[in-house]
């Protein structure tokens, strides 16, 4: 597949880029200075090799298939309505935006209110008829991302679109240790993105990089 990250210089989109560029997927970094997504994409290849460029971010999501928001909520609806002429019916959108009350000058372990009910929604309604948008990513630390080796985290997909989410279900499980659950639909997104704000909290306190693990589940819930 081919995959676009919006914001892909950051530390979650750099990780996941990496991952999955490991994983032998083609990856685009996108970012508003192109000049920074190119020399992260190479500084990447270097690394570990594979199919991994950089790109302004609406250069990069042209011929995604998968374009994946790593943006803070400030930015959330304005890059949105600078996306929305390159995206296309068919696409599948992932966001991973948590709305933080940081964002506005609050707290990092708190959220804040969004009119649609979650930053996913928002998303939903701001891009064009026909992409389906999925909600993912959330409660995965970015450090252990960047980091070698497995990471000890479940990812919640939540979508209203059951291919999509499948198809993001796959690639979460792309990244070595990752367990990846069907959330529901796309509106339980508001009760993924408020974790956040608590394992934030967790980190802050014994200084770690906390995860989220669902246990008590059949097997088969985390392969479908």
């Amino acid at each position: 597949m081919n995959i676009a990250i919006v914001g892909g210089t950051g530390p979650e989109g750099s990780g996941l880029a990496l991952r999955w560029a490991q994983a032998g997927e083609t990856v685009v970094i996108g970012s508003r200075d192109p000049q920074r997504a190119s020399a992260i994409a190479l500084e990447i290849q270097k690394q570990m090799g594979g199919k991994i460029s950089g790109a302004e971010n609406k250069a990069a999501c042209q011929s995604a298939e998968i374009v994946v928001l790593t943006i803070p909520f400030e930015v959330h609806s304005e890059m949105l309505k600078q996306l929305k002429p390159v995206l296309r019916s068919g696409q599948i959108v992932v966001d991973t935006t948590v709305p933080l009350a940081a964002s506005i000058g609050g707290r990092a372990t708190r959220t804040i209110g969004v009119w649609q009910g979650s930053a996913a929604q928002e998303t939903a309604e701001l891009v064009p008829e026909g992409v389906a948008v999925v909600a993912a990513f959330h409660n995965v630390s970015a450090e252990l991302v960047k980091q070698s080796g497995p990471v000890d985290c479940d990812v919640i997909v939540c979508s209203d679109d059951k291919q999509a989410a499948r198809t993001v279900r796959e690639l979460a499980r792309k990244i070595p240790g990752v367990r990846a659950l069907d959330g529901g639909k796309l509106e339980n997104a508001r009760i993924v993105e408020q974790i956040t704000a608590l394992l934030i909290g967790f980190n802050i306190r014994h200084k770690g990089h906390s995860g989220l693990r669902i246990t008590g589940l059949p097997p088969e819930a985390y392969d479908i």
